[in-house]
């Protein structure tokens, strides 16, 4: 019988549905154990999400300050497989699954594992990833896969719908705006991803720590993105570093920097994105066969 550990932080409840549908052709099967095991943390982030303690676990993410988590309980001492169910909080995995990712307990259970990581967010999620990839090479385990649904918005209307669901719990469609979050049927299509790796299972194929996943459509890399992403990654950076020196989470004096940081990204969604997206697309056809290249990059290992 093979033995799956499925893991993951659902703030929303998302994250959580997107889990149970790629593991439910595992869980139906009598030839697979899955463990299901939730990263929680041992100060829980609130959902829906006060303005100010939002942003004050902004530096904290971009920074890779994982938070210390509750130690899981009843997993075995051996896995076939780990799926790792993870969200993005400010272009880097959320604090939680870092902080569990940096525990020595993840060093015992993902070393030398297979590992399929799933991911549910708005579609700036590549540098995330990349930091995971860094996570995961810590504790020595191999990435063979990698799932990706995305907000069904799009990039323009998820900066509007995505802050608007986090900090009011609200996701429906609103004058004009389209609902937040991944769509009920790309969540509900994601099963088929838990049908081929049940089928790869039953062929030892995970024990190759090749993927499974290649040819399904498992993720998709907006190319016009990832120079963005790395702008704003480099962005955080600075702002993430002046809200720390301001002072500890929570006071005011962070307060007040986080307040002119809101002012500062406002202004910036509503200006330099909109000409920044323009401009990329006015000079793609120039850096085709660059931007090509670096999709076909961040798109591995499960591709297109």
């Amino acid at each position: 019988m093979k033995k799956v550990l499925v893991l993951y932080y659902s703030q929303s409840g998302q994250m959580k549905r997107m889990v149970d549908s790629v593991t439910a052709p595992l869980k139906e099967s009598s030839e697979v154990k899955v463990d299901f095991r939730k990263i929680k943390p041992v100060k829980k982030y609130p959902y829906p999400w006060p303005f100010y303690p939002f942003f004050d676990a902004f530096p904290e993410a971009i920074y890779m300050n994982g938070c210390e988590v509750e130690v899981l309980k009843d997993v075995e001492d051996e896995y076939d497989l780990i799926i790792l169910g993870y969200t993005i909080w400010f272009l880097s995995p959320s604090i939680p699954v870092t902080g569990f990712m940096q525990s020595a307990q993840a060093k015992r259970l993902f070393k030398d594992k297979p590992v399929v990581t799933l991911i549910a967010c708005r579609d700036m999620w590549v540098m995330a990833q990349e930091k995971m990839k860094k996570l995961l090479s810590d504790v020595g385990a191999t990435l063979i896969d990698n799932v990706v649904l995305t907000d069904q918005g799009g990039s323009i209307y998820a900066f509007i719908t995505t802050p608007r669901w986090l900090l009011t719990g609200k996701k429906d469609p609103f004058w004009g705006f389209p609902a937040a979050g991944v769509s009920d049927e790309d969540l509900k299509n994601s099963r088929r991803f838990g049908e081929r790796l049940f089928e790869g299972l039953q062929k030892d194929e995970e024990q190759k720590k090749v993927p499974m996943l290649k040819n399904m459509g498992a993720v998709t890399v907006n190319g016009k993105l990832v120079a963005t992403e790395k702008i704003a990654t480099r962005s955080f950076m600075v702002w993430g570093k002046l809200i720390q020196a301001a002072g500890v989470p929570g006071s005011f004096a962070r307060k007040i920097v986080i307040t002119v940081y809101a002012v500062f990204l406002a202004t910036l969604v509503l200006t330099i994105v909109p000409l920044n997206i323009l401009v990329r697309r006015l000079i793609y056809p120039f850096r085709k066969n660059a931007i090509e290249k670096s999709v076909k990059y961040y798109e591995k290992p499960s591709g297109r």
